[in-house]
């Protein structure tokens, strides 16, 4: 099993999440990460349909450890919308949910065309789930399950791809799918952090016990922990508006962090990897500065007697 590092980076923001980016904005954070240490890089073709990956690729080559995803085919639109999907001034394509083998290995090979890489090290399912795909979530499910799966592990076993899995915002699909196939990896964006950190726990016990490992994403609940309850009517909480009562529960972590000297996105980032299961965090980032400060924060010490407060601070 592929032996990931405790801090990657996620690759959404270069892909235009929220904002556009320019390319040497891009290059440049790609660049510090590596400078930095980062040598696990998390990307997907959805990341501003394809303008990530390619991205990623231009600067990191074939170095580190590169994970990307399966599910969406991109195709041609004609769209002229600066924003689709939460991603602005993005490639004109879109991406149709496919999760059968045939959809599999075409995703996986149109991949590696736009990294430029022979290879990526990890292979996971995107965005399956309920509260993704509503009524069609039986049916996505089932072509997984019927060939899309088989395709990831038919990959992982020739030796293309060292770990196959799913990487989801929801904890129910992840023990559905646990009932039914082997998963190496869960990549579980946004459900276990220092906000919400109860939702996970029986699910990753049962990683821990099955050996699957787990990387988390959105540490900073997509920028409220980062962010602060200050500047919350800018920031994002679950890729939308933080709603009052996850503003108070910012509120209450502050002061916790203020009593410890302690800051909150260091706890933030910090605090996933106290679970068994969890192998890496991996936030996103954009700007070297945010590289920057992401270092610091994983370096910060954290006295132990701050986590039992900050638990009671969101209970």
């Amino acid at each position: 099993m592929i032996a990931l590092p405790e801090l990657g980076m996620g690759c959404a923001a270069i892909g235009n999440l929220y904002r556009a980016v320019d390319d040497q904005t891009s290059d440049a954070t790609v660049a510090a990460a590596w400078d930095a240490g980062i040598r696990f890089f998390d990307v997907a073709p959805h990341y501003g349909f394809g303008l990530a990956e390619i991205r990623l690729g231009r600067v990191l080559g074939h170095r580190g450890l590169v994970s990307t995803k399966v599910g969406r085919l991109l195709e041609r639109t004609d769209s002229t919308a600066a924003e689709r999907h939460g991603f602005v001034n993005a490639r004109p394509y879109q991406g149709r949910f496919d999760y059968s083998g045939d959809a599999v290995r075409r995703s996986h090979d149109e991949s590696l065309a736009r990294l430029g890489r022979s290879r990526v090290d990890v292979l996971l399912a995107h965005d399956l789930g309920e509260r993704q795909h509503g009524p069609d979530n039986a049916r996505h499910l089932r072509d997984f399950l019927d060939s899309g799966y088989r395709a990831l592990a038919d990959l992982r076993d020739q030796g293309a791809v060292d770990a196959i899995g799913i990487g989801v915002n929801e904890i129910a699909v992840c023990d559905t799918l646990l009932d039914a196939v082997q998963l190496d990896v869960i990549l579980l964006a946004g459900r276990y952090t220092l906000l919400e950190q109860e939702a996970a726990r029986p699910l990753l016990e049962r990683c821990a016990a099955k050996g699957t490992r787990v990387v988390i994403g959105g540490p900073y609940n997509s920028g409220i922990l980062i962010d602060g309850s200050r500047n919350a009517i800018a920031s994002h909480f679950d890729y939308g508006a933080p709603p009052p009562s996850v503003i108070d529960r910012v509120r209450r972590l502050e002061a916790v962090c203020d009593r410890y000297g302690v800051s909150l996105p260091a706890a933030a980032l910090r605090f996933p990897l106290r679970a068994r299961a969890v192998v890496s965090v991996i936030p996103g980032l954009v700007g070297t500065d945010q590289v920057q400060a992401t270092t610091r924060f994983a370096e910060t010490p954290i006295p132990d007697a701050f986590w039992a407060d900050a638990k009671r601070a969101v209970a």
